[in-house]
């Protein structure tokens, strides 16, 4: 088996290709990283604070590289590629005062002298699965609080995004303890190996492979958190700023050619939203610029394969095509930002995460309506309302199954210093970035100190 990476905008440029190091090579590299862990743990705070403070200076340093090579390998525009690095080096930065923060309480005893202690330490070795789309940042924002609190991290990066991953640790690993940072690239044979050694699981990728991972991680009673994906909607009510809320959809349908998981798929408008914003959005979604992905302009960039190009082309067959529903004509996978409408409640775009720049338009008689519209998808990652009612709002708030809300703002984009999850299928597990990050990669335990010869 081979880790091939190609360049989407030119599938004819190999990036990687090399022998898949196997399931021994990836136990082994967990049990390296725990051979360095306890130095690392032991090392104290004010070393994991300046190392990981060095890590955001050393990505700030190579932005430009970085970001150059985000967009060849997985073809995200450059300003996004320049936006995602930037972040990266700032959620280093923040989880690297994360050390010298409280690990724990002291309480009273109920009876008698002494005293409880709660403290949180690292499991040990953890084992960080992540996809093509975000190559910098979510491993980052794995990485940096795993090794904050004590860990070890082997990161396995999905295929498509190896020479992004490689390239980082290079840069993490010259400022960085040996042994405590260690990407094992692969598919599914490492990344199976890795669930089955390491002290902790944090996945992030399709549903199914999260699924087993869970599966996996569960048989053995070692933690384990899965981002598995949304089918985000957007809810747009009559008293909304129809411009905003069209030009925030469409950003959030076709920006990085609608490869996120909180990009919207389903746009439920309210009673007489619909009209005016079915043709909104459909001119802001013909407005966006499709193209080379190095280009400055370029919002839309490729799909990452010719498959997910097929799946995506493939959703919009046989509806109602408001803006888009075309290929065009260019050496790399791209389709062009598609609004479609009259899609019956069983189809596969109002079930299944499509993962490309196309989003269903559907009609909702009242907010109540439109809630039970948005619910009725198995996942419940990010929901968008669009309202100048701020009591609206708030109903919507109160009743949508879903992990994150965003008021007058797109789906996409989150502040990595809160919580990041979803609802029903979308998550399994504690959340991760902010301090709930932290939390995960750490276990409490409970210590009693009594003096001796009490009874």
């Amino acid at each position: 088996m081979s880790v091939v990476s190609r360049n989407p905008a030119d599938p004819a440029d190999v990036l990687v290709d090399l022998p898949a190091p196997g399931a021994f090579a990836a136990a082994d590299a967990v049990e390296r990283a725990r051979a360095a862990q306890a130095d690392w743990a032991d090392g104290g705070a004010a070393a994991r604070s300046a190392a990981l403070g060095a890590v955001a200076a050393a990505v700030e340093a190579a932005s430009a590289e970085l970001a150059a090579l985000a967009v060849r390998e997985v073809g995200k525009p450059l300003a996004e590629a320049r936006a995602e690095v930037a972040r990266t080096a700032a959620i280093w930065r923040y989880y690297a005062q994360a050390p010298y923060e409280a690990t724990g309480a002291v309480h009273d005893t109920a009876a008698g002298p002494g005293l409880l202690l709660t403290r949180r330490r690292p499991h040990g070795v953890a084992a960080l699965i992540t996809p093509w789309n975000f190559p910098f940042a979510i491993p980052g924002w794995k990485a940096a609080p795993a090794l904050a609190a004590g860990n070890a991290v082997v990161l396995k990066p999905a295929p498509e995004a190896t020479a992004c991953a490689l390239r980082f640790a290079e840069i993490a690993q010259e400022v960085l303890p040996e042994g405590v940072f260690t990407v094992v690239p692969g598919g599914a044979t490492e990344g199976g190996a890795l669930v089955s050694a390491a002290d902790v699981v944090s996945f992030t990728g399709s549903s199914a492979v999260g699924r087993a991972v869970v599966r996996s991680a569960g048989a053995r009673g070692i933690p384990v958190q899965a981002e598995m994906g949304g089918l985000n909607a957007a809810v747009v009510l009559p008293d909304a700023d129809i411009a905003q809320a069209a030009a925030h959809i469409a950003a959030s349908v076709a920006g990085y050619a609608g490869q996120k998981c909180t990009a919207t798929s389903r746009v439920v408008a309210v009673g007489a939203a619909l009209d005016p914003l079915r043709e909104a959005l459909a001119e802001a979604l013909r407005a966006v610029s499709v193209g080379d992905p190095a280009e400055a302009a370029t919002v839309c960039g490729p799909l990452i394969t010719e498959a997910a190009r097929e799946a995506t082309t493939a959703a919009w067959q046989g509806l109602s095509v408001l803006a888009g529903g075309t290929v065009p004509d260019a050496p790399g996978w791209y389709a062009a930002p598609t609004l479609v409408e009259k899609a019956g409640p069983g189809h596969r775009l109002l079930r299944e995460e499509v993962f490309g720049p196309v989003a269903a338009l559907l009609p909702a008689r009242d907010l109540d309506h439109a809630v039970r519209i948005t619910n009725a998808a198995r996942y419940g990652l990010v929901t968008s309302v669009h309202t100048a009612d701020l009591g609206a709002a708030l109903h919507g708030l109160d009743r949508l199954d879903t992990g994150m809300i965003r008021i007058n703002a797109p789906t996409t984009g989150v502040d990595f210093h809160l919580p990041f999850g979803g609802a029903k299928a979308s998550s399994h597990g504690p959340r991760e970035q902010g301090r709930a990050a932290l939390d995960f990669y750490t276990s409490s335990r409970t210590y009693t100190l009594a003096p001796a010869g009490a009874s």
